[in-house]
């Protein structure tokens, strides 16, 4: 397994942004994958130089004062115990608390004193320079992106910048633990995540096979995971069979998106026709599984009329450790037999 919304249009927007692109595809030169792994330095680790994407950074010694410009990252920095001192905040919403962390997390870094770095993703490197970060972890992708500011950012702190769009929340660990020194850290939250899920696991009675997992646009039609996006990998390793939309109906200039496969309304229910049943994941309001199952345009579609629409929750949009914790239970509440 291992290495293995309807909400208001600004908000919707905002929200479209951070996820869309960050679903780019992962063969842009520009962005940082598992190039995180190539490290050299001294026998003790440090310095150490890190390279993410084209770039290269060199950082001297253990960080001890993150700064986060991506919120899209900072739950998995907190997951592996990273030091973060402050994060960046995307425009409040239903996925997040009213400074605009994200809800599966934002506890978390309010016990661990993690303050906003600026607010609605505006870039603000004078407030960066005021916490004195020895590390600045950001996105190369996204909308939260700060890849047009990486000079910038690397003149104020050494500056990583990963693709979190390629990449599912146990890479990202396994990355970030690479980058920080927590490699012992990343590997244990990792392993007992994957033995957590496996005990999950036994306890799901499966409904009626395959299953997808998508986003509900209404009038604008579907974002259907794939199989190999975190959604679709983490249904898998809970046991169910994976089913992608049928790909003749997937919008020509979407289907080199990793991750993410759009489809029109009016091509979802045959797109769909494979699916048996099917998981609504929201980006914010509730009752999305409903508004699903009472499009007219899949009145036909099996898992409409089988009556086997399920929501997978507002966790599952962005799945870091946090959320893939809080969308597995929520599963086995529905399936635990």
């Amino acid at each position: 397994m291992r290495r293995s919304l309807r909400p208001t249009a600004a908000i919707l927007a905002a929200v479209v942004a951070l996820a869309l692109a960050g679903c780019s595809s992962s063969s842009d030169s520009d962005t940082g994958t598992e190039d995180t792994q190539k490290t050299s330095g001294s026998a003790e680790g440090w310095p150490r130089t890190v390279d993410h994407g084209d770039r290269s950074t060199e950082i001297t010694s253990k960080p001890t004062r993150i700064v986060s410009t991506s919120p899209s990252l900072t739950g998995t920095l907190l997951a592996i115990g990273a030091p973060v001192v402050a994060s960046a905040a995307t425009t409040p919403s239903g996925m997040t608390d009213d400074q605009g962390f994200f809800s599966q997390w934002s506890e978390v870094a309010a016990d661990r004193g993690v303050e906003v770095l600026y607010r609605n993703l505006e870039l603000n490197l004078d407030a960066i320079e005021t916490f004195e970060p020895d590390l600045i972890i950001g996105s190369a992708n996204g909308g939260d992106s700060t890849l047009d500011a990486y000079a910038q950012l690397s003149d104020i702190a050494p500056t990583v910048l990963l693709d979190y769009g390629a990449s599912s929340w146990e890479e990202l660990a396994d990355q970030l633990g690479t980058v920080t020194g927590l490699e012992s850290e990343a590997d244990k939250t990792v392993d007992e995540y994957d033995s957590w899920v496996t005990t999950q696991a036994g306890k799901i009675k499966l409904p009626e096979q395959p299953v997808t997992a998508l986003v509900y646009m209404g009038a604008d039609g579907v974002w259907t995971f794939r199989a190999d996006s975190p959604q679709g990998n983490l249904l898998t390793s809970l046991g169910f069979t994976y089913a992608e939309p049928a790909e003749q109906f997937v919008a020509p200039d979407k289907r080199g998106a990793s991750g993410v496969a759009i489809v029109s309304s009016e091509n979802m229910s045959a797109a769909l026709d494979g699916s048996q049943t099917l998981f609504a994941v929201s980006m914010g309001p509730k009752d999305v599984e409903k508004q699903l199952a009472a499009d007219p345009l899949l009145a036909n579609q099996p898992a409409v009329k089988g009556d086997r629409v399920y929501a997978m929750g507002t966790a599952a949009f962005r799945l870091d450790y946090f959320s893939a914790k809080q969308t597995v239970e929520s599963l086995v509440s529905t399936f635990g037999g």
